[in-house]
């Protein structure tokens, strides 16, 4: 399955080491490879369709990255979406309030009329597109009502809304950047993990490093400023569960 890492501190630090090992973890994901960071005060997206272990470019980027205060990075493994750059992590959009939106995303959206719709209009084929660009129109919607520019608190509830209708019966871990929240979120079982280093804290699918790495909580939204858990949003209690699993289940209870 496709894998994430994301990293928020209150000042930037040197995050070289855990991009190449996260990197490494391509060779399980070959599809692409993806990262937001800043250079020079702007922010960067940097796609690439090939494997992060063949990609000609990958070691001179981390070499060459500046010490960061928030990145975001994706690999692929290709479920939903043909092999294309329009299918690579991250995808960006911006609301109508000018604010610009990063998402990356893990998992498959198999019930999800809500976001089908979108099918049509966007510059790939994936489903994780298709969840950013749901997620801007409720923005929007919201942003219209309020007659202006949200803030924070009022961000966070039109996403935490948002994850909480498109999880049921979906696999949802997905990382968000708005400029200044980083968005968690994980509904499957034994994936997102966190540890602190430094003043930050740094999220990923699976451990980086021999660290002593806690999973992330289960089905609800977290948003993180400068490091620090800022807002925690409601239990929405929509674990995935596989068939696959649900079958040992009742196996186990001679069902």
């Amino acid at each position: 399955m496709c894998e994430l890492l994301g990293i928020s501190s209150k000042t930037p630090d040197d995050y070289k080491e855990i991009l190449r090992e996260f990197f490494k973890h391509s060779y399980a994901n070959p599809h692409g490879w993806g990262m937001m960071y800043k250079s020079d005060g702007e922010f960067k997206i940097i796609r690439e369709t090939v494997s992060a272990n063949e990609s000609t470019i990958i070691d001179d980027v981390i070499h060459q990255l500046p010490k960061q205060d928030i990145l975001l990075a994706h690999i692929r493994y290709a479920t939903v979406g043909s092999r294309r750059k329009e299918n690579c992590h991250p995808f960006v959009r911006t609301d109508r309030s000018g604010r610009e939106w990063t998402l990356i995303h893990n998992g498959t959206v198999y019930s999800g009329n809500m976001i089908e719709k979108y099918a049509d209009h966007q510059s790939g084929d994936t489903d994780s597109e298709r969840i950013i660009m749901y997620l801007m129109d409720e923005m929007n919607k919201t942003i219209e009502a309020n007659k202006g520019p949200l803030g924070e608190k009022q961000r966070f509830d039109v996403v935490d809304k948002v994850v909480g209708e498109i999880t049921p019966r979906n696999k949802i871990n997905l990382m968000i950047y708005d400029g200044e929240l980083l968005y968690a979120h994980k509904n499957m079982k034994n994936t997102l993990s966190f540890k602190r280093q430094n003043d930050g804290i740094i999220l990923a699918t699976k451990p980086v490093d021999d660290d002593n790495w806690i999973p992330l909580p289960m089905t609800r939204l977290l948003g993180f400023k400068a490091g620090k858990l800022a807002y925690q949003g409601t239990d929405h209690g929509n674990v995935f569960v596989s068939s696959l699993e649900n079958i040992t289940q009742f196996d186990a209870m001679n069902i």
